[in-house]
């Protein structure tokens, strides 16, 4: 094993939820992930669809059971002496597959190897190892200060992020697009004015959509009341009338992850073209929705493949971007939508 050391932290990251181009619905799910050499881990799993067991919505018992067994407190939960480390975001079944790593300590220093995905008791290292990934070694006081910091902040009352309100004259897509939420894990109120809003209860957002006919004087009178109760929340004007659109524009205000450890860190389309920029590799889905001339919705899926790390040109199919239309990126952790420009 080499002597070298790796650095050893912890950073917010998000499993982006929505609404699926067939009609599914994809959970969000907040989590930290373990950033190892300034970089995250899971972005070395390119095709990975996976959570930590850091999530912040498991109760708090469960998510200190963590924490402590990531720290060696307990025995662990596989044989050979294996942890999960990212796990389905969907279930957290073994069933559906893990990433797993034996955890060890050596002297003072933590150890993690012999990373391995896998669906069963046992893993196969040979079928189904990662053997381009780790061993890492963890300076011992730098990887307990990461995690027991999360301990500390359990104590604590946790920041709200997983909230949105939602103001707007359309009640009927409205009242859709608060279902659509709470299906994927996102709490939804709806409101006309949020002026008279209790301060408390403001402080329990992390986002807040207008809708298209709301004018200047609610925008103005809205964000004013959040500003004197102190609460900082992402504003989103509503693009159109299409909820799986609107879902993708609130997952991108409620991603809190450091922008520099994004994997979609750009997206702009412009006469049949996007722009897309990602920071590893990852398999990208870019989703084309079109209002008519009836206002009728029409959807397309326009690229489906993985890119490598940098900027990418990807043509789009001109019938499925005319008129007034919308494109929306999505990757394992993020999503950004823009709005097509001809």
């Amino acid at each position: 094993m080499s002597a070298d050391y790796a650095t050893f932290g912890l950073a917010p990251a998000m499993r982006a939820g929505g609404v699926l181009i067939n009609g599914d619905y994809q959970v969000h799910r907040d989590f930290m992930d373990f950033i190892i050499d300034g970089h995250p881990l899971l972005h070395q799993l390119s095709d990975l669809d996976a959570v930590s067991p850091l999530a912040s919505d498991v109760p708090p018992a469960i998510f200190t059971a963590q924490v402590r067994s990531l720290l060696l407190e307990a025995d662990a939960p596989l044989p050979a002496g294996r942890y999960v480390i990212y796990g389905c975001p969907e279930c957290e079944s073994l069933e559906c597959g893990a990433v797993t790593a034996v955890i060890e300590r050596v002297g003072d220093d933590f150890v993690w190897r012999d990373f391995a995905w896998q669906t069963d008791e046992t893993a196969d290292l040979d079928l189904n190892g990662y053997h381009g990934i780790g061993p890492f070694r963890f300076r011992g006081q730098e990887y307990r200060t990461a995690l027991e910091q999360l301990l500390a902040a359990g104590d604590e009352e946790p920041s709200p992020r997983r909230r949105v309100l939602l103001i707007g004259a359309r009640v009927d897509v409205l009242a859709k697009l608060a279902a659509a939420l709470r299906t994927i894990n996102i709490g939804a109120d709806i409101t006309s004015d949020a002026a008279d809003v209790p301060p408390d209860e403001l402080r329990a957002y992390g986002a807040v959509a207008f809708g298209r006919a709301v004018d200047e004087h609610t925008r103005a009178t809205t964000r004013a009341a959040f500003e004197r109760a102190g609460a900082e929340v992402a504003y989103v004007d509503g693009l159109a009338p299409i909820v799986p659109l609107l879902v993708a524009q609130l997952e991108a205000a409620l991603d809190r992850s450091p922008p520099g450890r994004r994997r979609l860190a750009r997206l702009v389309a412009v006469e049949g073209e996007a722009g897309v920029e990602v920071t590893s590799t990852c398999r990208v889905q870019l989703i084309a929705y079109r209002l008519d001339r009836l206002y009728r919705t029409h959807t397309h899926e326009v690229f489906h493949d993985v890119l490598e790390p940098g900027k990418h040109r990807i043509p789009l199919d001109a019938r499925a971007t005319k008129g007034q239309s919308f494109i929306v990126a999505r990757t394992t952790g993020a999503v950004l939508v823009t709005r097509m420009i001809h």
